[in-house]
């Protein structure tokens, strides 16, 4: 598989080359893969026996358990099957945000964590598919398995910039009537939005049955508040500015913060999803890694 592209670097590759993202819940598939489907079929791994029923095909019967029992049984398997996945990336302009010129912006972390995924998924025979977003999705680009989707997902990171504002909940509950077929769906966002309205629309892609993963991505600054005495802070996504003393507002702001990640780690908890937050000063190499290794 080609990895000649901008978030696609080797010598990550080769730290995460050898990890799998596997589905915890339940996922629908149609190939041989690492995941479990909700469907029955003929193969792979036995379940259990079910009386004949007439229509049945004659090759599934238990011919074993018919001379035992002189009754007619047909074996039932459970399929393994592959992981049909969607990564959800925010590119509003908040994304554009860093508060050193020795990091990269939330949005660039963004983008070399979904290719991360993305080859990982790929490379596992799964199907994955992206949706890029700011106010409203801006691309998409539909799950597919083959080695060659990996250049069309790299080619639309790369060609991507951020844009214009937040509005994840309406996205969200857009994506989750979208999105018919069941699978796993990975948000990667600052959640810079109303925590509970888009909690609510996080829990309406759980309620269509999809397995989903939220990593929030914080710049270093934003978590700690390193600023002292007269400080003129923009909003990236509107342009409205604030004049104000820095010292005067840091408890204020670092409580609120608390409060907010908070708010989104018990909401995500509460519906059994994967609520990840992650300082971009940490390697996303180490950080994916991490987390792979603790849901494995």
């Amino acid at each position: 598989m080609q990895t000649t592209h901008k978030y696609l670097d080797p010598v990550t590759l080769s730290r995460i080359g050898g990890m799998e993202l596997v589905a915890r819940l339940v996922v629908e598939g149609f190939v041989t893969g690492l995941h479990k489907s909700p469907y029955q079929g003929f193969s792979v791994e036995f379940a259990e026996h079910r009386q004949y029923m007439p229509g049945d095909e004659i090759r599934y019967i238990d011919w074993k358990v018919f001379g035992k029992s002189d009754r007619y049984y047909i074996k039932k398997f459970e399929e393994e099957t592959n992981l049909r996945a969607y990564i959800l990336m925010d590119t509003s302009a908040s994304m554009n945000f860093k508060h050193s010129d020795s990091t990269i912006t939330k949005f660039q972390y963004a983008c070399y964590l979904s290719a991360s995924l993305a080859y990982l998924m790929l490379k596992q025979r799964d199907s994955v598919g992206l949706a890029l977003f700011d106010t409203d999705i801006t691309q998409y680009i539909p799950p597919r398995g083959t080695a060659k989707h990996l250049r069309a997902i790299m080619n639309s990171l790369e060609n991507a910039t951020p844009g214009q504002e937040t509005k994840l909940s309406s996205l969200f509950h857009e994506l989750a009537k979208r999105i018919v077929r069941r699978g796993l769906v990975i948000v990667i966002s600052d959640l810079l939005d109303e925590p509970s309205q888009v909690i609510s629309a996080l829990k309406h892609l759980r309620h269509q049955k999809h397995e989903v993963i939220v990593f929030h991505l914080l710049d270093h600054a934003e978590i700690n508040f390193p600023y002292n005495g007269s400080v003129i802070f923009r909003d990236m996504e509107n342009g409205q500015t604030l004049s104000t003393q820095a010292d005067s507002l840091k408890d204020d702001y670092l409580n609120g913060l608390n409060q907010f990640i908070q708010t989104y780690r018990r909401g995500c908890g509460s519906s059994q999803i994967d609520y990840v937050q992650i300082d971009t000063t940490t390697p996303f190499d180490s950080a994916l890694s991490a987390y792979l290794s603790r849901r494995k």
